[in-house]
């Protein structure tokens, strides 16, 4: 397996950032090819500080090359397109993948 996670750098306005990720780019995503589990949720400091994130997603693909395959169709294009229009804060984004399972 081969993950995908995106962190979303704190919005200004973050009740206007979860309606268009849930309402817009949620399912924009989950129509990308190739993948096999979609998952978010809203970052929490393990300290009294701030997250280092608002919120994550991991996307799952079967391998690397379904991963890239994925994201260069035109639904995992179209998601990309979509950040500019909720995601202005920045995104961090980086693969791996899956090593061991426990």
């Amino acid at each position: 397996m081969h993950t995908l996670v995106v962190s979303y750098h704190a919005p200004t306005d973050p009740a206007a950032f979860d309606a268009h990720y849930s309402g817009t780019h949620a399912p924009l995503a989950a129509k990308i090819p190739g993948l096999r589990a979609f998952t978010t949720g809203h970052a929490h400091a393990m300290d009294s500080g701030d997250p280092a994130f608002y919120m994550v997603a991991e996307l799952v693909f079967d391998s690397a090359a379904d991963m890239a395959a994925g994201m260069g169709s035109p639904e995992g294009t179209a998601a990309v397109a979509d950040l500019p229009n909720f995601a202005g804060a920045g995104t961090t984004m980086f693969h791996y993948e899956v090593a061991d399972r426990m």
